[in-house]
């Protein structure tokens, strides 16, 4: 991947994790809550961590298969179990999905921590 993809990226994490948090915070009323919430059931009130990777790849424009492709070159590190079948551009679009989504889940984590940490 190249330093300019890999930086673009890198941004569209950031921007990932910062909308996530603090729409989990507001709507679970505190930092705690919302990190209690993620780790308790990412998908439930509050986090819709599913809905959210949804909707944020389609805003992004990375629900397709070259979006998923950009996703998986910069993942390609990342260990993913899958087990999905279908049309190959639908299953790389699920593997980009499940992958940003377990790396999301880490950086919401910190995010979250660090938040409680510095009450910022």
């Amino acid at each position: 991947m190249d330093l300019h993809e890999r930086q673009h990226f890198d941004l569209l994490l950031q921007m990932a994790t910062e909308r996530l948090s603090e729409r989990a915070v507001q709507r679970c009323e505190g930092a705690d809550a919302a990190l209690r919430q993620l780790r308790d059931d990412p998908d439930g009130d509050g986090v819709w961590l599913g809905d959210f990777v949804t909707a944020f790849f389609s805003d992004a424009l990375l629900d397709n298969p070259a979006g998923a492709a950009f996703v998986l070159q910069a993942l390609e590190r990342q260990q993913l179990a899958v087990s999905v079948e279908g049309a190959i551009g639908d299953v790389l679009e699920q593997m980009a999905r499940d992958a940003f989504r377990a790396l999301l889940v880490r950086k919401l984590e910190e995010s979250l921590s660090q938040h409680l940490a510095y009450g910022a």
